[in-house]
């Protein structure tokens, strides 16, 4: 039977109702379901396979990048070892969390935390370079914001010098914050260390920061730009054009570039479970507006990650609320597609 896009996604399709085959998709997505340092809220380990469920409602025509299913999309399989050291890793940060960070006692349960997440880096980084080797585009559905780090190693191993344009409302330039070396506040932090084929950042939406945070980018000199949300909306209140902005600050970007999008950068009204909201941030019109002017750029999105999206109670095992829409992983399924839409634009023509 002919795909039909507009028609329901079927039970037994692939991600957003599709058929095609992994050997078919130009875009492999790789679940990553570990959230074990998150600092707040949790829930995000939960998040690739709620998206993937919301993902069956979202049509498949998108007004600027046009027929995205057509590069062909399909999300592997989770490496099963990924939960299992996310399950042991949370037991032992748990109680550093609830503390407020770790302290000599805690060397042992530290040094287990960080040898999951060592473990989760390369699972992740082999696998992306799998991908890359295949001539696909690879895309990471967290999972907190610590499981990129090996996609992006990947990615500039592979195709650097590149530049990351990220998304969120925190630097997250924190030095292995509350004591654990990959945690989710530490993620541009250890790419900027560890990942010297990033050439520039770009951050956008950012909205919350510590003072060492802060000091620590201007340290990086013309290797990150951070875009402060306040700063967008003083200058939109004076009369700035958003589109001036945006381009403005995709300026920087090299040729090649991988998106790392926190789902935090978004309005918290559409992301109400992740980890750590903050108030303010991009309306959906907004982000969606920096995915297809980066489109548009004729810029190569290499790779790109979607994390932190943290399904509701429901979804969690927490307590059911009566007809509680899946409302995160909607609106993270929808912000996956734009993910797609740009990096499938690339040599396409069709980002408008």
């Amino acid at each position: 039977m002919p795909f039909d896009p507009d028609a329901a996604g079927r039970p037994g399709s692939g991600i957003f109702g599709l058929t095609c085959s992994r050997e078919d998709s130009r875009i492999i997505l790789t679940p990553v379901p570990f959230d074990a340092t998150t600092s707040y809220g949790g829930g995000a380990g939960a998040g690739a396979e709620a998206i993937r469920r919301a993902s069956m409602q979202v049509d498949l025509y998108d007004l600027r990048l046009g027929r995205v299913y057509e590069a062909g999309i399909s999300m592997d399989e989770p490496d099963p070892r990924i939960a299992a050291a996310s399950a042991r890793a949370r037991a032992l940060a748990a109680p550093i969390i609830e503390k407020g960070g770790a302290d000599a006692a805690d060397a042992e349960a530290v040094a287990g935390i960080d040898a999951a997440g060592t473990l989760v880096n390369e699972i992740v980084h082999q696998r992306t370079l799998a991908v890359l080797r295949e001539g696909k585009i690879p895309g990471l559905v967290g999972g907190d914001h610590s499981t990129p780090l090996g996609a992006i190693r990947a990615c500039a191993e592979h195709a650097g010098p590149i530049g990351i344009l990220h998304l969120d409302a925190h630097l997250d330039l924190r030095d292995a914050f509350e004591g654990m070396a990959w945690s989710h506040a530490s993620i541009m932090h250890n790419v900027l260390r560890s990942v010297p084929r990033v050439a520039h950042m770009t951050q956008i939406g950012i909205r919350d920061f510590g003072e060492g945070e802060l000091a620590a980018a201007r340290a990086a000199g013309d290797r990150v730009a951070v875009h402060f949300d306040q700063d967008w909306a003083d200058a939109l209140a004076r009369g700035a054009k958003y589109l001036d902005l945006v381009r403005a600050a995709l300026r920087p970007l090299p040729p090649k570039v991988y998106v790392s999008f926190d789902i935090d950068a978004l309005d918290p009204s559409l992301c109400p479970h992740t980890g750590t909201p903050v108030p303010g941030g991009l309306t959906f019109p907004q982000a969606a507006l920096i995915l297809h002017e980066l489109a548009a750029s004729g810029r190569q999105v290499v790779g790109f990650d979607l994390v932190e999206v943290c399904p509701g109670p429901s979804a969690t095992g927490g307590t059911p609320v009566p007809h509680e829409p899946e409302w995160d992983a909607n609106v993270g399924a929808r912000i996956l597609y734009k993910l797609c839409g740009a990096a499938a634009a690339y040599g396409r023509g069709s980002a408008t």
